[in-house]
């Protein structure tokens, strides 16, 4: 994920990509060895089935290569933005950085280097020049590092450290998880309203990126307890060490719901970037507080993993085929000694375009049309075949996950609104509003 860390090293890296997986054809000990068709070929005697058997074992290969990647945690993000020099103008830092097409959108963001230990925060653009592709930009505050030392990083939406990054006292929390305790961040309200907002982060990202929304929930009157969850570096790992996109992973959530009530709280709101999305539609489904859920509001979610892997098989000139035969990998019984899955990922349970009518919770979805990690598409659609529950606004240039970067006061405005509206007192049953009192005439009994 842009915010997060991508399921596939990129386009660029194909030849490489299949070369390894060329490699890694599955086998029975440990798990790679190559079978006799491989052999025969390497010996010269190919013939026309054991050609076929050469390409079919290639595409196993590829297939099993994309499915781990899918679902094995990354513990090293790929530094791909390029430091080009850190200057200082007007008593300030600015930063030239190679003109990637994360750099080059307006916005607040953060820039990750150092492997990680180091942080800016990076602003506004100076200057841009196409021809000679570098971007100079404003640094706001470096929080970790020497950023004039770096040389390469990783953009991110997680433009602040911590909670008092953004000016706010929090309380560090540990969640009862299953292996552990999960530490959160705990933002209170100045005044209780009895609602807390959940926040749960993206596939490889960190609670870092739900600092986004504080101040809304906040300002709605809710404590925000900003999770982290199995795999995600913080939380303890799965037994199996592997994601389960949302099939999992919602446990550590209902935990976090199990704290909040515990501690105050009568109801939850869950917020949700990217894959956090897909796990906040799983425990609105699966978990036993789904009536105590007032509110999902979800940024870039994946609505469809089909969806997402089959696109990010075509951005990596992986054949269809081949990607499906790598979800089903996924999703089949038979493909966990391949993956390392304890349990197959029903992929089919997470398609929330064909499962629409079934989602009961009032939710806000916002994703960017230009989202080059999770397409917009099942997020419109599941608006217009559930628009009772549903509400979906785009955003334009925002990327993956970036809507808030890129237009703060917006995304701000438009939750705020929303938001404002699904916490207003509810009425009793059978109780009109002020707007629905009838009418002299109609109570009159008819003539």
């Amino acid at each position: 994920m842009a915010s997060s860390s991508p399921l596939l090293p990129g386009p660029q890296r194909t030849s490489a990509v299949r070369g390894r997986a060329a490699r890694a054809v599955a086998g029975p000990a440990p798990e790679t060895s190559v079978p006799g068709s491989a052999k025969w070929a390497l010996a010269g005697v190919i013939g026309g089935s054991a050609a076929a058997g050469v390409l079919a074992a290639g595409s196993s290969a590829l297939a099993l290569y994309f499915a781990r990647r899918v679902i094995t945690p990354a513990r090293v993000r790929e530094e791909d933005q390029e430091v080009l020099a850190v200057i200082r103008r007007d008593g300030g830092l600015q930063v030239i950085l190679a003109a990637t097409p994360d750099a080059t959108v307006e916005g607040v963001y953060g820039l990750f280097f150092d492997g990680g230990r180091g942080h800016a925060r990076i602003g506004r653009i100076v200057s841009y020049s196409p021809a000679e592709r570098t971007v100079q930009r404003e640094v706001e505050a470096v929080y970790s590092g020497d950023l004039s030392t770096a040389r390469r990083g990783y953009w991110s939406g997680a433009a602040y450290p911590d909670p008092a990054g953004i000016g706010l006292p929090a309380e560090d929390v540990d969640i009862d998880v299953d292996g552990g305790t999960a530490p959160a961040w705990l933002v209170r309200a100045p005044q209780e309203s009895g609602v807390w907002a959940i926040m749960v982060h993206g596939r490889g990202a960190s609670r870092q990126e739900c600092l986004r929304a504080v101040r809304t929930a906040r300002e709605l009157g809710m404590s925000s307890l900003l999770i982290t969850y199995r795999n995600d570096g913080l939380a303890p790992s799965a037994q199996d060490g592997r994601y389960g996109l949302g099939s999992t992973e919602w446990r550590d959530v209902e935990a976090a719901i199990t704290f909040a009530l515990a501690h105050g709280a009568r109801e939850v709101v869950l917020f949700g970037w990217s894959m956090g999305g897909a796990i906040c539609l799983q425990t609105a489904d699966l978990s036993r507080y789904h009536p105590l859920i007032r509110a999902m509001v979800l940024d870039a979610p994946v609505i469809n993993w089909v969806n997402v892997l089959a696109h990010h098989a075509e951005l990596n000139r992986i054949p269809s085929a081949v990607g499906r035969y790598g979800q089903l990998m996924m999703s089949h019984k038979l493909g966990r000694r391949l993956t390392g899955l304890a349990a197959p990922v029903d992929l089919k349970a997470m398609d929330w375009v064909s499962r629409a009518v079934e989602l009961r919770t009032p939710t806000l979805i916002i994703h960017s049309v230009d989202d080059e990690y999770v397409p917009y598409g099942p997020s419109a659609a599941l608006a217009e075949k559930n628009p009772e529950m549903v509400t979906f606004e785009s955003f334009d240039r925002a990327r993956h996950t970036k809507e808030w970067n890129v237009d703060p006061e917006r995304w701000e405005r438009l939750v705020t609104a929303w938001l404002g509206q699904q916490l207003a007192p509810r009425l009793n049953p059978g109780q009109p509003t002020p707007d629905s009192q009838p009418t002299p005439e109609a109570q009159a009994p008819p003539s």
